[in-house]
């Protein structure tokens, strides 16, 4: 459940055009400088007449990625003059408890399965206002790279909690290389394989630990979390990665939670309107190398 336009750019375009010396250049950046200050201008006159003008949105959240996303969302919210407090929370336990206790308004770090099994077991009262993003498992290669020609009897690393070997099985199935029960979904186990035509032998290792043991077996099937800060590319290592569309990424999809009652507030539903907006997107796809991807 767990990371990461420039003004280089801008400066190099006026340095440029300041070197060319004709007014029209001139005149180009003056009018480029009045429109900037403009659209600052209206900026500030949208959150001075906006009905949430001066509220402020505190919000718990894990270092990595929720509160590097929660941060790429602050300037959409502040033109609507809302001012987005990020608390970051190392653990799982305390965001819930503050948003609980009114402490925070909302937090950004868990899936709805954790918060539902949270609201049973601490008597919480959380709710979901929607999806943000999944972290996909991917296939990653180890000492074999063609999932296409997988020899007999080779080897494959899968976690060995519940819930991710589920999603590695179900994984491999979508590739063809194993068939798992009909009904098994994401309680799969190997116990529910019912057809391995490639003899595939199968190594249960501690989700976090699964980065270390690839060039000791043909695959492995790890988080994307736990491969991004291993220093894998999603995008260019993973031979195959679970699909927005497939039943993992929805289930486990991390959300925006309110204590139940708040999921309507304007102002939380802003918050949750600049989570899922284009700009944030944008920033995802381009800050997280396919380890963390938007849902909407």
């Amino acid at each position: 459940m767990k990371k990461l336009i420039s003004a280089t750019l801008a400066a190099s375009l006026a340095l440029s055009l300041a070197a060319c010396g004709s007014s029209a250049s001139t005149d180009s950046v003056a009018a480029s400088s009045e429109s900037t200050a403009a659209s600052s201008a209206a900026a500030e006159s949208t959150a001075e007449t906006s009905e949430l003008a001066g509220t402020t949105l505190k919000v718990a959240a894990s270092p990595t990625p929720h509160a590097e996303i929660l941060n790429a969302a602050k300037d959409i919210l502040a033109e609507q003059g809302i001012d987005l407090e990020v608390i970051e929370f190392t653990e799982y336990v305390q965001p819930n408890l503050v948003t609980e206790s009114g402490e925070v308004d909302a937090n950004y770090f868990q899936h709805k399965p954790y918060l539902d099994g949270f609201n049973v077991k601490q008597g919480t009262h959380l709710v979901s206002v929607g999806p943000v993003h999944y972290e996909p498992l991917g296939i990653y290669p180890g000492k074999s790279d063609d999932l296409a020609n997988i020899a007999d009897g080779a080897t494959i690393a899968v976690p060995n909690d519940t819930t991710n070997e589920a999603r590695a099985l179900q994984l491999l199935a979508t590739q063809g290389l194993i068939t798992v029960r009909d009904d098994a979904g994401l309680t799969a186990t190997i116990n529910d394989i019912t057809e391995n035509p490639h003899n595939i032998k199968f190594e249960e290792i501690e989700a976090a630990q699964l980065p270390r043991t690839v060039q000791d077996v043909d695959f492995a099937v790890i988080n994307g979390n736990y491969a991004l800060a291993a220093g894998f590319s999603v995008k260019n290592d993973a031979l195959a990665t679970e699909d927005a569309s497939s039943e993992a990424a929805q289930t486990y999809a991390n959300i925006l939670a309110v204590k139940e009652g708040r999921e309507n507030d304007p102002a939380i539903q802003a918050l949750y309107a600049a989570l899922t907006s284009d700009k944030v997107k944008d920033y995802i796809n381009s800050t997280y190398d396919g380890a963390v991807v938007p849902i909407f």
